[in-house]
């Protein structure tokens, strides 16, 4: 059900954890991720909590349609659904207008603006944060420098001084908004790093969800003799320094996902043995994981579900040494690391791996450490442990 927010009626007193009124609010719901992944979980921990969301494309989010969904007024604005990057200056005014006050818990997952929403001091606010808000922060510059708004430079270039000056007075609401929440869970060391730099909090750790019952390894004799790199084809990924590896060595490589790279990765690929899948079913990616050598994962990332998805099926994983790979992938027992976002650091580790070191029922049973059914139990013991401590600290208040 999609509606604009709902007037709320007057405030409960609190309840037991099992009788509390929880909400769920998200950034946006207009492509299925891993963001997206954790919101199903949670709806599916807490059916009856709706969910509020900035913005919702319910074609694109079919799996959400059961969901009681609030959206704020940004949702009928003209192609809010599919460039909502247009409205981002107007996020942190709509976020604010979401009233929470008849919940007792308020669970936000936040990479962007979600955190910022305000409740009530008897109201447990928890914050699941995927990321400081990259486009404001480290990622401010890259961001910048590959966007563009006209083909026309003067015009580009005014424009993004308008941006500038937007996204100025967006990170002070960002610092602002991030110290909202009573408690903050960041999904790896690396964003609990980064959320002490950035916004000066310190937060608890839990990883994200893989679902590992998806993925089984293969046989031996199944392996196939190709390389694998699943993933949306986005700049910041560098499938390109993969392919431009590959076009030297001449071995098989399988590239799974689409993005606004793909024409330009096209293009590089000179080597026939390079081949685009596309978007494919659930049912091929899961194959191709479990006869691929290796997974290749050359990107940072907060930290990264397809490493473990790999692991998940047996397979190794070749990753860029730096971000969230550096807690999911163990080195020289689940994969291997090389440390260079160059080709020639890809092809290097390339020439000198062999995937028959590799146990895969050791690397699987390290995955399912981090498998959904761990990521659900220890969200409800964090939740509900913190709502007794709100609870206590509430009766003295009183």
């Amino acid at each position: 059900m999609t509606e604009e927010t709902k007037k709320q009626p007057k405030a409960c007193p609190a309840k037991p954890f099992g009788e509390a009124r929880v909400a769920i609010v998200c950034d946006w719901l207009t492509n299925w991720g891993g963001a997206e992944r954790c919101d199903m979980l949670l709806h599916e921990m807490w059916p009856e909590a709706p969910i509020y969301s900035l913005i919702y494309n319910e074609k694109k989010m079919p799996e959400f349609k059961n969901a009681d969904i609030r959206t704020s007024y940004l949702n009928r604005a003209p192609l809010a659904k599919k460039k909502w990057q247009f409205y981002l200056h107007y996020m942190p005014c709509a976020i604010e207008q979401f009233d929470l006050t008849e919940y007792d818990i308020v669970i936000t997952t936040s990479h962007s603006c979600a955190k910022g929403v305000i409740t009530k001091p008897s109201t447990l606010n928890i914050c699941y944060l995927y990321s400081p808000t990259r486009y404001m922060l480290d990622f401010y510059y890259q961001y910048l420098r590959n966007i563009k708004f006209t083909p026309i430079k003067f015009f580009d270039k005014i424009l993004k001084n308008i941006v500038r000056a937007k996204i100025h007075d967006l990170r002070q609401w960002d610092f602002i908004a991030a110290r909202r929440p009573d408690y903050i869970i960041s999904i790896s060391q690396y964003i609990r790093r980064r959320a002490q730099k950035y916004y000066r909090i310190d937060s608890d750790v839990i990883y994200p969800p893989v679902n590992c019952k998806h993925y089984l390894p293969a046989n031996e004799s199944e392996i196939g003799d190709y390389y694998l790199i699943v993933g949306r084809q986005i700049d910041y990924k560098r499938h390109d320094i993969v392919i431009e590896a590959f076009n030297q060595l001449g071995l098989p490589l399988v590239i799974i996902g689409e993005g606004p790279e793909l024409k330009k990765l096209k293009k590089i690929a000179k080597s026939d043995k390079i081949k685009f899948m596309g978007r494919i079913s659930d049912a091929e990616i899961t194959e191709y994981f479990a006869k691929c050598i290796a997974m290749i994962h050359p990107q940072e990332e907060d930290f990264g579900i397809t490493p473990l998805e790999a692991q998940s099926a047996g397979r190794p994983v070749i990753a860029y040494r730096a971000g969230g790979a550096m807690e999911t992938v163990v080195e020289n027992e689940t994969g291997v690391f090389f440390d260079e976002q160059t080709p020639e650091a890809v092809m290097e580790i390339i020439k000198n791996f062999d995937h028959k070191k590799f146990n895969s029922h050791k690397i699987r049973e390290h995955a399912l450490k981090f498998d959904t059914e761990v990521f659900k139990r220890n969200i409800k013991k964090y939740v509900e442990d913190k709502y007794q401590e709100h609870l206590e600290r509430n009766k003295k208040w009183n």
